[in-house]
Parts: C-alpha cells; sequence; structure tokens
C-alpha cells in the first residue's frame, strides 16, 4: 500500500461569505491509496474556524504513513480505530484518508460504495443549492443564476429577514437558512414565525455551538425544525443534540471521514432525529462520496463542486431530477488536474 498527497486550489464562481469567513479559492488536499492496480482516493478542505490547514493535515499523515503502509488493516473501519489517537485533533486528515480507503476497499470488491453499503440511489434527496451572504442584489443574481428547487440561504447580517423577504419575490423554491451561530434564542425564535410564512423548511444552527439554555428555548418555542451543524462535530455530540435539536448535519471532514459518519447518521436515526449530510465546498472527489451515503439521509447539502468556477476532479453529477454517478467501481471519483 502506497499513501501520497496532491494539494490543489479550488477556484469559487463568486465570493463565498458566511457569518464569520468570506474566500474566493479554497484550498483542498486529494489523498490518494494505491494497492497494485487498485487505487483510492479521498478529499478534505482546508477551514481556518477549526484551524485545518494543509500544512498540519499532510504532517499528520506523514506520521501515520507507517500504519497506512505497512500496519496490519483491511477495512476502512479498522484503518479508522488505528488512527483514532493519532488523528484526534486533525479529523480533516483523517477524513481524506478514510475516503480513500472506502474507495480503494469497495473498489477491490467490484462494487460502487452505494452498492457495498447495500443502499439505493433512488432514495437520494434532491440536494439544496447554496447562496452566500452578499448584497441582496447579488443574492438574487446568484439564485438566477443556476434555477434550483431548493436554495440554502447564508444568513447573519442585520438585514435577515429582509434578504428572505426579497428573495421570496424572485422564486418560489423551498428555503433552508443557515445562520452559522450568529443569532440570539430571542432572534430565532422571533425570527422563525415569519421565516415560517415565506416558506422556510428548517433553520440551521441560529445559535452558538455552547448556547445550551438557549437552544433549548428555540427547540421548545421555534416554529421551524432545528438543524445542528457546528454544534455536532464529532459522534458524542449526537446525544447531546438530541432534545436541543430536530436533526444533526453531519460534516464528513470534521467528523473525521464516513466511518464515523455513518454511526453518526445510524445514531441519529435510532434517536428519532432528521439526518443530514453536508459538505465544505470540495471539489467532486469529496463530492461524490457524499453522494454515495445520501441515501440514507433526510436532507443533503453536497453542492459543493457546483460552487466552482475550475472542478480538478469528475464523478457524481448533479440534477434537480436525478444524481448520475460516474461507470467506476468504489466512490468512482477521477482527477483531471494530475
Amino acid at each position: 500500500m502506497n499513501l501520497s498527497f496532491h494539494v490543489v486550489d479550488l477556484p469559487l464562481k463568486h465570493t463565498f461569505t458566511i457569518a464569520h469567513q468570506s474566500r474566493d479559492v479554497q484550498d483542498t488536499l486529494i489523498v490518494k491509496l494505491q494497492d497494485g492496480a487498485f487505487y483510492g482516493l479521498g478529499e478534505s478542505t482546508t477551514n481556518p474556524f477549526y484551524g485545518m490547514t494543509i500544512t498540519n493535515m499532510m504532517e499528520c499523515l506523514e506520521k501515520f504513513r507507517p500504519v497506512v503502509e505497512k500496519g496490519k488493516w483491511e477495512t476502512p473501519a479498522e484503518l479508522w480505530d488505528l488512527g483514532r489517537e493519532a488523528f484526534k485533533e486533525n479529523p480533516f486528515a483523517q477524513c481524506a484518508l478514510d475516503m480513500a480507503a472506502w474507495d480503494i476497499y469497495s473498489k477491490k470488491f467490484g462494487k460502487k460504495l452505494y452498492e457495498l453499503l447495500a443502499l439505493n440511489p433512488a432514495d437520494i434527496p434532491l440536494t439544496n443549492f447554496t447562496i452566500g451572504i452578499d448584497t441582496v442584489e447579488k443574492m438574487v443574481a446568484k439564485m438566477k443564476e443556476v434555477h434550483w428547487p431548493i436554495y440554502k440561504i447564508k444568513l447573519g447580517t442585520s438585514d435577515d429577514l429582509a434578504i428572505i423577504r426579497e428573495l421570496r419575490k424572485h422564486t418560489d423554491a423551498v428555503f433552508r437558512i443557515d445562520a452559522n451561530c450568529a443569532w440570539t434564542a430571542e432572534q430565532a425564535i422571533a425570527y422563525s414565525i415569519e421565516l415560517e410564512k415565506l416558506g422556510v423548511e428548517f433553520m440551521e444552527q441560529p445559535l452558538g455551538k455552547d448556547d445550551l439554555e438557549g437552544m433549548k428555548e428555540v427547540y421548545k418555542h421555534s416554529k421551524l425544525p432545528i438543524i445542528a451543524d457546528e454544534s455536532c462535530i464529532v459522534e458524542s455530540d449526537v446525544k447531546k443534540c438530541h432534545g436541543l435539536f430536530h436533526g444533526v448535519n453531519v460534516k464528513l471532514v470534521k467528523a473525521g471521514g464516513i466511518t464515523p459518519g455513518l454511526r453518526m447518521i445510524h445514531e441519529a436515526k435510532e434517536l428519532g432525529m432528521k439526518t443530514m449530510v453536508g459538505c465544505m465546498t470540495e471539489s467532486s472527489v469529496g463530492i461524490t462520496a457524499i453522494a454515495h451515503i445520501a441515501p440514507l439521509l433526510d436532507y443533503v447539502d453536497m453542492d459543493g463542486a457546483m460552487l466552482l468556477s475550475k472542478d480538478p476532479a469528475k464523478g457524481v453529477i448533479i440534477t434537480p431530477e436525478e444524481v448520475i454517478f460516474p461507470e467506476g467501481n468504489g466512490i468512482g471519483a477521477e482527477m483531471i488536474v494530475k
């Protein structure tokens, strides 16, 4: 087994702004596992909010290289468990490795990943398309640029309700809103009343992740379902979110990959919570991986590659009507830029 890396800059079509950051380019790390004729690809983007950089991801993977290349592991779950301590502070790096492990593992079985997991791609919910924070005129223009049945609107400004009211004038699409921790409990409860009238399906992470008392009030009084994001990072967070949120958004890069992501999804379902998987503006490598587990979900946010002006990979094709998987086995994504 051989481990290698490839660093790529992902240029965005538009400046992408959320409540705590803006970016025009997203740098990402592609991990490759090669074993004879078989290889697997995985991906993780950097993220300054979580302190994840190309440098610290590569350093972490280099330290773990002997275990990957010479260790006694056969399944992705076994490799993930071997790396539990090594990647404790860097789940983003572990995600890229875990994703590559699932890719090569399912290829060796001669199956697509969703087949290996006994999932039906016909059950995949339609992804939303994300509109980042901008002037309301530019947000309307972005929405008109890509006609889509579901939009996820990033909020966290002083004019959040006015933005949604204006956007609603231009489409009948379903809205989902994501405040990225920007509101107070009082704001979230009050906004939920108006947002429900404006055709919003749910609110994602309205409060800071540590505002548990506030979330109790929002959960009790909100007119809309509340989905956890920043409050649900690792497996132990799922149970903590029960009774505070109606569902959880599992981000594979933050959780450490597909292996823990699947466990989180199943635990949330057992607790009667809605499940969602979100993306971090990955290329088609990471987005295609999400698509394979999407049949398990109630909601999915896998539009990251659609936000790029140039995708260095090819993989799943997403339309409002269907999700078209690449022909190959495993995850099936391929790098265009070598």
